[in-house]
């Protein structure tokens, strides 16, 4: 049990060689921020802050983190917040990928480095929730995750908008030329017209329900918009829960499971949610030694179907499944598939959880399971000669007419080529063909969500919406099509989408679950042995540590250093000494 002069603001003592002298110091320059004695004798609970004026997701977050301190306060502890690297999904260079690890670096060292007893993760923009989610388990102190919640939807023309489905489905019809340049512009001041993450099932919303489902945020927060006031009273109860799990030093290891992953999962394929996500959920179970295979996410597609009426996959958007009874309305449909016995942050099990869980729901936006909007998971892995790692293709917002599909490559060998060749009235392409874009992956160019591959604008404008699109890529999740994704290994270390040709003929076969570049082997050695990486050379900084250590897609594209072999790994990390005394974080603090 760890004293009162090992806990709160003693904890992890800054060295200056007199422990003694080290409290005195500490305590006197909390004082002149305004503290009493008496508030620097309590629990302290860490507010993780990441907002910024380059997040437009986040710009509500000084009102519902007040939301968090009252919460805490009320409970008996101290809130101290503290700023984080913050990633705005539209506003970073190259991509906010390639700064979700070191967001979650920042986490990580910001709460084990500072005198918190918890932490309340605010988050909400994409990879922002996955970052604090790796970085909370790393630390292995007590902490909780709230979210900033979706957008509400805008108008035009008596049409419902949300960021970004229909921002993709209006450029496609400009790109068409469906629609005016001055029509596209009166879209885009209604697209997002509120703060919070984009209005439909996309990444940010996605992560939200995989918090939820893991058991690492309260029950039925995740749907609730941003703008709503239920968001502000679910920010205070989860400041007092943080104080909870403080005081009983619940940490986040004994709730992320090999159970709880495996309950996210089944989620992640209820709700027809996004690819990104899968690698998110990779990276974070991979913080604690939990393996997430792509075998595993087709066991389970086999028997979980969407039951999630929303964009991309349907038709209603984010506030709609909060009013249908949010998370819990879809986990109690597909009840019999999870471990019930999991810990949530409640401190009682799932089954718990969804036993008390409102009855109601409405059956237009969750469907019942004799009533799916898809049947079998939205999500898919295929293997073959083109992706012998796995690559992934989100079967529920795709054209089942292309599902089995042979058609001649037409290859962009880098963004760039991309980019000055796709609408080139001169570019060799039909509708049968298919798109193959390559050296976009997490080595080459940190990948980017440039999977969706823009029709080109000679096939637009004669009608083509769709068609096979391949690359080592990432995709949004508000996107749609059929687009294979996440091609392992990339083209840049040498996978076989490095020597595909044009002309070359691809199969993909989805019942089959295969994606196969029909090039004998005789003529692939000969490709093979003229390789030559296209693995930029970066020299200094974070670009350098990201270029030497991000790992494949089916790794989660974390850093090889960050993850853990084992739960025991992890465990013995977690459980490092943090005070001369010899006590450590895993002890109580009551």
């Amino acid at each position: 049990m760890l004293d009162n002069k090992q806990r709160g603001l003693y904890r992890g003592l800054t060295h200056y060689g007199d422990i003694e002298f080290s409290r005195y110091l500490r305590r006197s320059f909390a004082r002149s921020m305004g503290y009493s004695g008496d508030e620097l004798d309590r629990p302290i609970i860490g507010i993780a802050d990441s907002r910024s004026g380059f997040n437009n997701c986040h710009r509500h977050f000084p009102e519902l983190i007040e939301a968090v301190k009252r919460g805490v306060l009320a409970a008996g502890a101290l809130p101290i917040t503290f700023p984080t690297v913050s990633l705005g999904e539209p506003f970073i260079y190259p991509t906010s990928m390639m700064f979700r690890n070191l967001m979650s670096m920042d986490v990580e060292e910001m709460v084990r480095a500072q005198p918190m007893d918890g932490v309340v993760l605010v988050g909400g923009c994409d990879k922002t929730v996955p970052a604090q989610l790796m970085g909370a388990l790393s630390a292995g102190r007590p902490a909780i995750q709230l979210v900033g919640g979706p957008m509400m939807t805008g108008r035009y023309m008596g049409e419902r908008l949300g960021a970004c489905t229909d921002c993709r489905r209006h450029w496609s019809n400009f790109r068409g030329g469906d629609i005016s340049s001055e029509q596209i512009e009166e879209i885009e001041g209604q697209l997002a017209t509120t703060a919070g993450t984009c209005a439909v099932m996309g990444t940010a919303s996605t992560m939200a329900c995989i918090a939820e489902a893991i058991g690492m945020m309260l029950p039925r927060s995740a749907t609730i918009p941003a703008v709503h006031a239920d968001r502000l009273r679910a920010a205070e109860a989860t400041g007092r829960q943080a104080v909870w799990l403080a005081r009983q030093n619940v940490t986040p290891d004994r709730i992320v499971t090999q159970k709880s992953v495996e309950n996210a999962l089944r989620v992640l394929l209820a709700v027809g949610g996004s690819t990104n996500a899968l690698i998110h959920l990779t990276a974070i179970a991979g913080r604690l030694g939990i393996t997430v295979s792509l075998d595993l996410l087709n066991k389970l597609s086999k028997d979980t179907p969407v039951l999630v009426n929303l964009k991309p996959t349907g038709t209603h958007y984010m506030e709609d499944l909060n009013a249908a009874g949010g998370l819990p309305a879809v986990m109690r449909e597909i009840r019999d598939l999870l471990h019930l016995d999991c810990l949530t942050v409640t401190g009682r099990k799932l089954g718990e959880e969804l036993d008390d869980a409102q009855l109601w729901s409405d059956t237009n936006v969750v469907r019942r399971r004799a009533d799916p909007v898809y049947e079998g998971g939205g999500l898919r892995a295929l293997y073959g000669s083109l992706a012998p790692q796995g690559a992934l293709i989100k079967v529920a917002a795709a054209d089942e007419r292309l599902f089995e599909h042979e058609g001649r490559a037409v290859v962009f060998d880098t963004l760039e080529d991309m980019a000055d060749r796709l609408d080139s009235p001169d570019l060799d392409v039909n509708a049968d063909d298919i798109l193959v874009l390559r050296n976009a992956g997490p080595k080459a160019s940190a990948m980017p969500e440039a999977g969706y591959i823009p029709i080109p604008s000679k096939l637009a404008h004669a009608g083509v919406r769709d068609m096979v699109r391949i690359s080592d890529a990432r995709m949004s999740g508000t996107a749609y099509g059929t687009v294979v994704l996440h091609v392992t290994p990339e083209a840049a270390i040498g996978g076989p989408l490095a020597f595909v040709q044009n002309g070359d003929r691809i199969r993909l076969s989805v019942s089959r679950q295969r994606i196969d570049l029909l090039v004998d082997a005789v003529e692939m050695a000969r490709r093979m042995a003229n390789f030559e990486s296209k693995e930029p050379m970066s020299l200094r900084g974070y670009a350098w540590l990201y270029q030497k250590h991000v790992l494949q897609a089916d790794q989660g594209c974390d850093f090889d250093f960050l993850r853990c072999e084992s739960h025991d790994e992890h465990r013995s990390i977690s459980t490092l000494q943090v005070e001369s005394g010899g006590k450590t974080d895993q002890e109580s603090i009551v």
